[in-house]
Order: structure tokens, then C-alpha cells, then sequence
């Protein structure tokens, strides 16, 4: 690809630095404009004087994926690589090996990058609008149960230093802090005191309100019996002040726990308009939610990926092999979309219940003395060429196609 005119933007809060080169690296223009709409038509003006049209938008380099100023650039048309800032500062050192740095240079070196190396790197995807709303919610709601988690953990953390009685109770519930019933319970009584003074009637009516419809008298006498176990206790007024810090981490956790639930559902919602969720979650293990989380991190630009090594190794489901000399090893990927490698491992881990294929797979990695968690990798790594193949072909996932040899049955593999 032969590009004439580049522009690298070094960008921050509140303006932003460019500079347009040309061909032979010549400098044509430089500028500072404001993170505003001011801003942005400022630049589309410098653009323009310098050959930018829409038949041949002149493509821009910059450090980020995001924000205001790089999605209306998309929405322009013209081509956008979002460069990776380490990337970029190995860059600089072709430029200034004395180590100077200034907002300029930065411009520069990333409008180089693209005059030098275009080829090397990508522009951000073509996702369609309802795929990178999809994308929003869908991490917004990893985010949230992130967040859930640590709330939960500050809390247990907490309860384990003078109300071990609660975590006891609680143990074995689904979610264990994070149930409804946990958290109606540690509501009701923060402290061993409070907890050792509920009747069997309280703790009916705590059962019920916290949305459990059978079993409410088992639990309410479970409960009953397991609040009354003897057990260490701090002192009375410290026991209260730890009983109102304890509240005040509840509100966290309910805050964690309504955010994770209201942005389930509006990813889930969004996720199934799509086209693409029916072939998704045709694959066994990927359920709604799960999918629109792959959605997220894939979009649905069929050329993003030129083929299914692009994506495992986006995915940080290949392996990266490192040669110098005789010394040859191979490797887990560590450079890779975290947000998607999290959801591989859900992913591979539920299918081993849903697909005998998959179970197949992982029990002849493990027999191959894989660990739990490399065989969980290699599982996603054959699940991910399949998708990029159904995806591409408008195909949904069959079990027979994906393995063929593994799903035979004994006697017709004999044969």
C-alpha cells in the first residue's frame, strides 16, 4: 500500500498534538487543538488543505482505541490505527536516541510509523453500531463482576475477623456473599448479637425476601441452628463499630451485584439482535451472555481477522514460539486481549458438560500430560478456528464437523 500524506496525533486529556509528513518524511504542517468540536474541525481543515477526500482520506496514527476524538474519526471513513504505546516508544528511539521526548515528537514518530510501516500494523475495525454497543455493555458488566468480586472479598476479609458464624452460614449457598440471601441476612444482623437474637419466624421472613420459594422452613431452622454455634466474639463495642463497617461494605456489594444484574441484561438484550448471536451460541459452553462477550472483543468486521491463526493469537489461545540459536521453546501467549482469553477459559470449562467432543479433546490433552489449564487453552484454540470458520461461512456449529475422529463411537472408530 502506497501512502502519500500521514498524520500522527499524540493525544491527552484536554488538547491533542499532530503532524502531517509526507512521503520522504518531510514535515508539512504541525498543530495543537483543543479536545472539542472546535478542535476536531480544526484538524479536519488541516487534512483537507493537505489532499485529504473521501476517495482518499489521509489515514491517522494514534495511541488509543478509544474516545471522542477517534470515533469521529471512524465515523469520516478514513482508516485509523490505534498504535500501541510501547510500540511507539521503541519508535522514538529511531528518531532521538538521546532519550528527548516532547508532545511533537510523539506526533511525529506516529505519523512515521504509519509512513514506514503501515503494513506492519491495523486499523481499528469496521464494527457496525450494534456491535460496539454490544461491546460497551458487555464489558461494562466484566467490569461490574470484577468489581463484585473484590466488594465480596473486602467483605469476607472483614467478617473474618469477629463474624465467622455468618461466613459459616453462608458457605454453601451458590454465591455465597454475593446471594441474595446473604446479603438480606447481613442486612437484617450485622453483628453475632443481633444474629443470635433472629427467631425462626425473622429468619422465615428474611428467606422469603430474599426470593427463595422452597425449603424456606429447612433454611430458616438451618440457619437458626448455625447462627447460635458458639464462637470467638470481640469485644461489645467493637463488635458494633465492625457491625457498621460492615454495612457500609453491604452497599458496595449491592451496588456491585444490581450493576452486574441491570448490565447483564441490557448486554444480553442487545447481544440477541444481532445477527451473528444465533451461530455464537450455537457453539456449546457460549451462552447469551458469555456470547456477547466474544462478540465484544471480535466485532463482526469479517476482514479484521484474515484467518483463524489471527484470531488465536489474538485470543492468546496459540502458543508463541522463541528460537535464538539451538535454543528453541514454546510458549503460553502473554501479549493478548485479556477480556477474551477471561471468557476462553469460561468458555472451554462449560463445554466440557455440553459437547463429547470437547470432553474428548481436553481428556486427550490431559492424557498428554497438559495441565488443567493448558488443556482448558487448547480446547478455546480449536473452538476459535471453528468460529472464525461458521462466522465466515454463515454456518452454525455441528459437533460432528468440529470432531470428527473424537466423536466416533468405539466400534466405528474400530472399523
Amino acid at each position: 500500500m502506497s501512502i502519500g500524506v500521514t498524520c500522527g496525533i499524540d493525544w491527552a486529556s484536554d488538547h491533542h498534538d499532530l503532524a502531517l509528513i509526507d512521503h520522504a518524511g518531510e514535515l508539512l504542517a504541525k498543530a495543537r487543538i483543543s479536545d472539542d468540536a472546535q478542535g476536531l474541525q480544526q484538524l479536519l481543515d488541516l487534512l483537507a488543505t493537505h489532499g485529504d477526500s473521501k476517495q482518499a482520506p489521509i489515514p491517522v496514527a494514534i495511541e488509543t482505541s478509544r474516545g471522542l476524538l477517534v470515533a469521529c474519526l471512524r465515523a469520516t471513513g478514513r482508516p485509523v490505527y490505534a498504535i500501541n504505546p510501547l510500540a511507539a516508544a521503541r519508535y522514538r528511539d529511531r528518531h532521538a536516541v538521546s532519550r528527548k521526548k516532547s508532545d511533537h515528537l510523539d506526533a511525529m514518530v506516529l505519523a512515521n510509523i504509519l509512513r514506514t510501516d503501515a503494513a506492519a500494523h491495523r486499523t481499528l475495525p469496521a464494527d457496525s453500531e450494534l456491535a460496539q454497543a454490544v461491546a460497551v455493555l458487555a464489558r461494562a458488566q466484566q467490569d461490574a463482576v470484577w468489581d463484585r468480586t473484590q466488594a465480596g472479598n473486602k467483605l469476607r476479609s472483614h467478617l473474618r475477623e469477629y463474624y465467622p458464624g455468618l461466613l459459616l452460614a453462608v458457605h454453601d449457598l451458590r454465591d455465597g456473599l454475593a446471594s441474595p440471601l446473604a446479603r438480606t441476612l447481613l442486612a437484617a444482623a450485622p453483628t453475632p448479637a443481633q444474629a443470635a437474637k433472629l427467631t425462626c419466624p425473622q429468619l422465615r421472613a428474611l428467606v422469603k425476601k430474599a426470593g427463595r420459594k422452597r425449603g424456606i422452613e429447612a433454611e430458616a431452622d438451618r440457619l437458626h441452628a448455625v447462627l447460635r454455634v458458639p464462637q470467638m466474639r470481640q469485644l461489645p463495642q467493637i463488635e458494633k463499630a465492625m457491625g457498621t463497617k460492615t454495612l457500609a461494605l453491604l452497599r458496595q456489594l449491592e451496588a456491585a451485584c444490581t450493576s452486574a444484574d441491570e448490565l447483564a441484561a441490557a448486554a444480553v438484550e442487545s447481544f440477541e439482535k444481532h445477527p451473528d448471536a444465533e451461530i455464537i451460541t450455537s457453539f456449546p459452553g457460549l451462552g447469551s451472555l458469555t456470547g456477547a462477550r466474544v462478540l465484544a472483543e471480535i466485532g463482526d468486521d469479517r476482514s479484521r481477522f484474515a484467518d483463524a491463526r489471527s484470531l488465536k493469537a489474538y485470543a492468546g489461545a496459540a502458543p508463541v514460539t522463541r528460537a535464538s540459536g539451538k535454543s528453541v521453546s514454546v510458549q503460553a501467549r502473554r501479549v493478548k486481549n485479556q477480556r477474551l482469553a477471561a471468557v476462553g477459559y469460561v468458555w472451554a470449562f462449560s463445554a466440557l458438560t455440553a459437547s463429547p467432543g470437547a470432553r474428548a479433546h481436553y481428556d486427550r490433552r490431559r492424557k498428554a500430560k497438559d495441565r488443567h489449564t493448558a488443556a482448558q487453552r487448547n480446547l478455546f484454540n480449536r473452538f476459535l478456528g471453528c468460529l472464525h470458520h461458521c462466522l465466515t461461512q454463515r454456518i452454525h456449529y455441528d459437533e460432528a464437523t468440529a470432531f470428527p475422529t473424537l466423536c466416533q463411537k468405539p466400534e466405528a472408530a474400530a472399523a
